[in-house]
């Protein structure tokens, strides 16, 4: 019986008029003594139909075609008494057309550059200036925070800031990068020997059109989400370790470095023309 039943196919087709349940099959009619009640915008009697199939199907199909049509006879028991094109539809769905689950790829995030580029200086809530450091002995390039007076202005540092659009939805502010203009520096946070994450200023040759999170170079670790806090201030947070933003402390001449808040140094700056 089971191969016999093999070679049969359930069909929704509005066109066709007919039921057919093939003598080899072993199906007895639908019992439906209410027909006036079975009536909606389509009729079981207008819309299922048996089929012959020339090619056999797996048992597992097999057996939800009998699990369908063995439901399909006793639709009489559905509360409402109608059996309408779109419950059909779901019916035939849910129990003969096999389900499958398709996995997004797994793609990495891009970052791709605007036109709109920024030219500024920056300062932290104490008013003091971003300045350049000299690379002593085996010091790493970096930058400090100083209060310059009205003579020592030329030693502010000037920021070229890129700004970048993101190919995911995110809400954490503008994604950018801070170079110091005329040169090929800019801002980076990363990691040195397994600790905390540093800021440092890193050498970059070359166009950044497109940075991918995960970058062999290291480059996503110039982005940073800059975020405007209340009318004035502006924080920035790094892309590529969440939570550490750039701060500044208290004191003349100390070095800008990465932290977590809540901290005694502050993450707060403004972008001075």
């Amino acid at each position: 019986m089971m191969e016999c039943i093999g070679h049969y196919i359930l069909h929704s087709d509005a066109l066709k008029k007919d039921i057919t349940y093939p003598d080899s099959a072993g199906f007895d009619e639908p019992d439906c003594p209410d027909l006036h009640g079975m009536m909606c915008q389509c009729d079981m009697h207008e819309d299922i139909k048996l089929e012959p199939s020339p090619h056999p199907h797996s048992m597992k199909k097999v057996v939800n075609i009998i699990i369908a049509v063995e439901r399909l006879k006793h639709i009489k028991e559905m509360s409402s008494g109608k059996f309408c094109e779109d419950a059909l539809l779901s019916f035939i769905l849910e129990n003969v057309i096999e389900e499958r689950l398709v996995k997004p790829l797994n793609v990495s995030q891009t970052y791709s550059k605007s036109s709109r580029t920024l030219q500024c200086t920056i300062c932290d809530k104490y008013k003091k200036t971003l300045v350049q450091s000299n690379k002593l002995n085996n010091e790493d390039l970096h930058l400090k925070a100083v209060t310059l007076s009205a003579g020592n202005i030329q030693y502010k540092v000037r920021f070229s800031m890129s700004t970048y659009l993101s190919s995911a939805p995110q809400n954490k502010g503008q994604p950018v990068c801070l170079a110091i203009s005329n040169s090929n520096l800019y801002i980076a946070c990363t990691e040195s020997d397994g600790s905390s994450p540093i800021l440092i200023l890193k050498e970059v040759s070359g166009p950044l059109n497109t940075i991918k999170v995960g970058d062999p170079n290291g480059y996503d670790s110039l982005l940073f989400f800059r975020k405007e806090t209340g009318t004035a201030y502006n924080t920035f947070e790094s892309v590529k370790y969440p939570g550490w933003y750039i701060s500044t402390a208290f004191d003349d001449w100390e070095r800008v470095e990465m932290i977590q808040v809540p901290t005694d140094r502050t993450t707060n700056f403004t972008l001075e023309d």
